[in-house]
């Protein structure tokens, strides 16, 4: 007898679109002769139910037959903003190779037929548009897996996305990245096909070293943490090339849709100084471009160059399309690109990314030096909690971009400069040090005693092996961390419960106690495990109740790796 096997499909509606995905399938014991039905929805290619899909039957070389989908209008980059799903190119789904297959387009009711069955339709029950409504479409595929009690049987199948223009760039559109050589779509799936023994066998060794590098920076806590957070680090982003060079583009997914956001860039660099610095740079090229046109009025450097996927100039916090002053960071993005480029050129040894965008390093680099210390009243990269003079946190980035400033100089070469912008962040961090103090820890702002909050930026110090501050700067904070812990976490400062998990990690890696470290973050993983939020990785949530504030499956938890870029921070001490 035949036994139905109905597999879970993949549910989450797409954000982020992106090439193949391999689907490995392994059936044993007690299913000896199954039936294995597998289907992906219309949903996956429109941005609401209304609109309306066509499929087709395509043939692959030396794959066989394809089912397609997508919507009928192909607006291609037809639109932007937060919380959409893309409605241009088209969705892929191929059966597997090594079995007989059926294929079929049909609806979600195919689903009731076939656990009744076993079996699809002889021929496809829609054809031409149809609108997805609230009973989808679906392409759908049923194969068979013979298995005896002593052996197991697998195979795979493979779902693609070819989204056929990614990212618009200025007015031009551009590809994705895999297109950069003209590779066409069947091209695409059929490597995609033929690669997966060897890339499943590639991944497999490569999860299993990363697990094992995590397991020994942080413990099997910290190692759960970053496996929850590797994909989607990467994922939240969109590769193409420009002018032969990589661009990065990442998405402030559940927050307000910015592209290529400077501080979202900054935290989510540790995974990729780790493993890719060319993808950083990929990050940065944007944000310098933008900043040399004159469409760019401010002495300081940019917070985004758009509203994703349209990266043609600021769209944060505008008023009738017009940049405002009050709503900038100034000294949060001018201090997150110098250390973020000081960081990737020490990562290859030399200054040649940082050469290209001279000029503008070097007049960010006096704004902090101009403005940095005591900052005004303006938004720090944690603007949900609104605008702050004398932030305490921010001078530190101030001071660390400084510094990041003349170590360029020095990987350049230029002594003088080195030395002179070193001595002005050691001026100010002795200043800071002395106006910041609260007794046992550092306050939140320098003129409000009784305050404190987590001072993450501190991570520099050591990562940059700086010695601008004492250890026991930091040590004092650890302590005060573990003081104010709540049951999923400490919250990021004294005037709310809510933290950042990327933050929370930061300021847990400035701990030179293995166990401090495990007990900053333990609180994180049970929040991971318990919060009944079930949504891709959520950056920002409540330390008292495990609820998440908005924001989900973003870049930025690439700053999850902090401390494994710790535990090998010889990548970065080539000065």
């Amino acid at each position: 007898m035949v036994q139905p096997i109905l597999l879970s499909r993949i549910s989450y509606l797409r954000t982020v679109h992106k090439t193949p995905s391999i689907v490995p399938l392994s059936l044993g014991f007690p299913y000896l002769d199954s039936a294995i039905y597998f289907d992906v929805t219309g949903e996956w290619c429109v941005d609401d139910r209304k609109q309306t899909v066509e499929s087709n039957r395509i043939s692959i070389p030396d794959v066989g037959q394809a089912l397609q989908i997508g919507t009928t209008t192909q607006e291609i980059l037809g639109h932007c903003g937060d919380d959409r799903r893309i409605d241009w190119g088209y969705l892929y789904l191929l059966p597997p190779t090594d079995l007989a297959s059926d294929m079929i387009v049909s609806t979600t009711d195919m689903r009731d037929a076939f656990i009744s069955t076993g079996q699809l339709s002889q021929s496809d029950s829609l054809t031409g548009t149809t609108e997805v409504g609230h009973t989808p479409p679906v392409l759908a595929c049923v194969f068979d897996m013979d298995v005896e009690t002593t052996s197991e049987q697998e195979t795979f199948l493979t779902i693609a996305y070819d989204e056929r223009e990614a990212i618009e760039y200025f007015e031009e559109n551009l590809q994705p990245y895999w297109r950069r050589n003209e590779k066409t779509v069947t091209e695409m799936l059929t490597s995609a096909v033929a690669d997966y023994p060897t890339l499943r066998e590639r991944c497999t060794e490569f999860d299993a070293g990363l697990r094992q590098r995590c397991r020994s920076a942080g413990g099997e806590s910290y190692a759960d943490i970053t496996a929850l957070a590797y994909r989607q680090a990467i994922a939240a982003h969109t590769p193409v090339e420009y002018d032969d060079k990589p661009l990065f583009f990442s998405k402030e997914c559940f927050s307000n849709g910015c592209i290529a956001t400077v501080d979202v860039t900054y935290p989510s660099i540790p995974l990729f100084l780790l493993y890719a610095p060319d993808l950083v740079k990929g990050m940065l090229r944007p944000i310098f471009r933008y900043a040399q046109t004159d469409d760019w009025p401010y002495e300081f450097a940019p917070h985004d160059v758009g509203t994703y996927p349209k990266a043609n100039g600021q769209t944060y916090r505008t008023v009738n399309d017009e940049l405002v002053l009050e709503n900038q960071m100034p000294i949060e993005e001018c201090g997150n690109i110098l250390i973020t480029t000081a960081a990737v050129c020490l990562r290859e040894g030399c200054s040649a990314f940082a050469d290209e965008n001279w000029k503008l390093l070097t007049q960010w680099a006096e704004y902090l030096v101009e403005n940095g210390f005591d900052p005004g009243e303006q938004l720090c990269t944690d603007d949900f909690a609104g605008h702050l003079a004398h932030n305490v946190n921010l001078s530190l980035k101030a001071i660390f971009g400084i510094a990041s400033y003349s170590i360029l100089c020095e990987l350049r070469g230029d002594e003088d400069c080195q030395v002179k912008y070193l001595t002005i962040a050691n001026q100010m961090a002795e200043e800071w040090t002395q106006y910041a103090d609260d007794g046992d820890h550092f306050r939140l702002t320098f003129d409000r005693p009784g305050t404190w909050s987590l001072k993450y930026n501190l991570v520099w110090n050591d990562l940059f092996d700086l010695s601008l501050f004492d250890n026991n700067v930091a040590q004092r904070e650890v302590v005060k961390y573990l003081e104010e812990r709540n049951e999923y976490g400490t919250p990021l400062d004294n005037r709310k419960t809510y933290t950042k998990a990327d933050w929370l990690l930061w300021a847990a890696t400035l701990a030179d106690d293995e166990l401090d470290f495990k007990q900053l973050i333990e609180p994180l993983w049970r929040f991971l495990d318990e919060t009944h939020d079930r949504v891709p990785f959520a950056d920002w949530y409540n330390t008292d109740t495990a609820e998440r504030n908005r924001f989900q499956h973003r870049s930025v938890v690439g700053g999850l790796f902090l401390k494994l870029l710790n535990q090998e921070k010889h990548l970065l001490n080539s000065h």
